[in-house]
């Protein structure tokens, strides 16, 4: 065998949109390789033919999903036995069972994307904490069909200044939404699973769960998706809020219960609500369909050409790192020790 053939393989599982020389350039490290199926049956079929032997990294996108199905005990059996390393092009991984790669032999290590998208994500949750306070989707909803304000016009909206947002999950979303929020004059307050350093946490007030329910004006939603915390927000939880609150989700739509969320809209326990993950994605329940306070955006939260192509970079980075020095970049929480 010449040695040509015996460089290692790198997988692309979806698309690169933006970094493209850097995808280009990975091919001095080893030979680029593309699935041609296109549904999971197939995928898995063609790992037992083998054709993906000596493929020793896996770069793959959220929406790679709709080829490979989630990274789940299934799949993770089922890849070559050469793939050492995943690096998905995301913060959030909740498509990935970690623990699945971490029990195979031998082990598949993953990386994300952790702060790349800090930024344009904070971004897209003020707008959406704006959005919802103030009531604006009912006002554009009314203009759109000829009716100016509305007959009724819409519930007035609140001021940001002086509300107090309750953050929950202060990781680098959470962090860089606060001084945005400060911004605004808001009185920023957080629950995480553990209280950060006077240093990062930035000042904001570390309270119990319960607390951030009780005493939020504006809660957000902040925190990765997994088992614990699936549904995390769901009835109970909105019993315990302030009557008028408002909800914002930038996070994964299955940390809270949709189904208890159009149920405290339509009490009018939440005055207002702003997402930008679903559930079901891309069903929407119809129950936020057709509530005009409701301000909706089909997961755009990293939607800007500077981020998708700094997040693109990133994760050919860890491709890179991985393939040279068998270390990644950024692996995922659940692996650093490792």
């Amino acid at each position: 065998m010449g040695s040509a053939d015996a460089r290692p393989k790198i997988l692309l599982l979806g698309k690169i949109n933006h970094a493209q020389k850097s995808w280009d350039a990975l091919g001095e490290l080893g030979e680029l390789v593309k699935p041609t199926a296109t549904n999971r049956a197939d995928f898995i079929q063609e790992c037992r033919d083998g054709k993906y032997d000596g493929v020793v990294a896996a770069y793959r996108t959220y929406f790679s999903v709709a080829i490979t199905g989630p990274v789940d005990e299934e799949l993770v059996n089922a890849l070559p036995s050469s793939l050492q390393y995943i690096a998905h092009c995301g913060a959030g991984y909740d498509q990935i069972d970690v623990h699945a790669c971490t029990a195979r032999k031998p082990m598949i290590r993953v990386s994300n994307v952790p702060t790349a998208v800090d930024d344009a994500t904070a971004d897209a949750n003020m707008f959406l904490i704006l959005g919802a306070l103030r009531n604006f989707n009912a006002g554009m909803h009314a203009l759109r069909q000829g009716k100016w304000l509305g007959q009724p016009a819409p519930l007035l909206g609140h001021d940001p200044e002086g509300k107090t947002l309750g953050i929950l999950g202060m990781g680098g979303i959470g962090r860089n939404l606060m001084r945005k929020a400060e911004a605004f004059g808001m009185k920023v307050i957080y629950h995480n699973r553990r209280q950060l350093s006077e240093e990062l946490s930035g000042g904001a007030q570390y309270v119990t769960f319960d607390e951030l329910l009780a005493t939020s004006d504006v809660l957000s939603l902040n925190l990765p998706l997994n088992k614990q915390t699936r549904h995390i927000i769901g009835k109970d939880e909105f019993a315990k809020m302030k009557d008028g609150v408002v909800v914002v989700n930038t996070a994964r739509g299955a940390v809270m219960d949709e189904a208890a969320l159009v149920e405290a809209l339509d009490s009018g326990k939440v005055f207002s609500a702003g997402l930008d993950v679903f559930e079901e994605e891309p069903k929407i329940h119809p129950g936020l369909l057709s509530n005009a306070s409701v301000i909706l955006v089909p997961h755009m939260g990293t939607w800007t050409i500077e981020t998708l192509t700094a997040m693109e970079e990133w994760a050919i980075d860890n491709v890179r790192l991985a393939v040279t020095t068998g270390k990644l970049k950024s692996p995922v929480s659940e692996q650093v020790d490792l």
